[in-house]
């Protein structure tokens, strides 16, 4: 009697024998190969959760933020400005805009992402991607949901740029990202719960512009940017039940969250460094 070895397949995490020629659910080639699971290993984010993971940073930067020039917090009785870092902690730290870019800092397309103007900024920004994320997560995949996120993230920020926004921050742009990713899936799958999702995201939207018609100080050119970017891209990368994830997808999406890590970390050495020089 022959024992064989169970492992899980490099590509879709499925339980089956070492020996395949072929995984029998995704139909990758050679799952057993030692370089595919090695490459798997490296590059598969699914041990952490991603959602947490990123509101996590993003309260890190903001505590950060409020560290950097603790005299000049915000202590206004007006909710929205409450506990508000200064500008000049938020510009050191990667807030974009037409300012920071005319000093070359075209990095700050990424961290402004992860920047919050106040506690209720970052609170909703936070409630809003803990509510849209997990779908994304489900329907496109965890790679193609960090595809989505950074760089809806990058096209918002970049169309308020084009507008001649002079200094933005918020993860709004790429939770817009979401919720065109989540538009363009409804349309797509169609059928009864496909227009149930979509009228969903729908609603969102209205939201966002009544929010920023009657709401001072609202990037709607990031948000714009952020619905429109996340739709295309969706529609490229697709989404499970019509294109699986492939190993473009696992590389452009690794590739993402390095290009993001790079971009937070630079910001976080720019910060100290001229904090320290000054």
């Amino acid at each position: 009697m022959i024992e064989k070895k169970s492992m899980l397949c490099p590509n879709c995490r499925r339980l089956i024998s070492n020996d395949e020629p072929a995984c029998p659910y995704c139909g990758v080639t050679r799952p057993g190969a030692p370089w595919k699971r090695v490459f798997a290993e490296v590059i598969s984010l699914r041990r952490f959760d991603p959602v947490m993971a990123i509101i996590a940073v993003n309260a890190a930067f903001y505590l950060f933020s409020l560290l950097l020039n603790p005299a000049a917090i915000g202590l206004s009785a007006n909710p929205m400005a409450f506990l508000s870092p200064s500008d000049g902690s938020l510009f050191l730290l990667g807030a974009t805009g037409t300012l920071p870019i005319a000093y070359g800092r075209w990095w700050t397309l990424i961290s402004a992402a992860f920047l919050h103007g106040g506690i209720l900024h970052i609170f909703f920004n936070m409630m809003a991607l803990r509510q849209l994320a997990p779908f994304i997560l489900d329907a496109f995949g965890l790679h193609r949901f960090a595809i989505l996120y950074v760089w809806t993230g990058v096209a918002g920020f970049f169309v308020s740029y084009l507008a001649g926004v002079p200094l933005t921050i918020g993860a709004s742009a790429p939770v817009c990202g979401l919720i065109g990713a989540i538009l363009y899936y409804g349309k797509s799958r169609g059928g009864f719960y496909g227009e149930a999702i979509y009228r969903q995201a729908m609603g969102w939207v209205v939201g966002l512009v009544l929010f920023g018609l009657f709401l001072p100080g609202i990037n709607n050119w990031a948000h714009g940017g952020g619905i429109v970017s996340g739709l295309v891209l969706a529609f490229i990368t697709g989404y499970h039940e019509w294109r699986k994830e492939t190993s473009i997808h696992r590389i452009l999406g690794t590739g993402s969250i390095v290009i993001a890590a790079a971009a937070l970390l630079w910001a976080v050495i720019q910060a100290i460094y001229h904090m320290t020089v000054l």
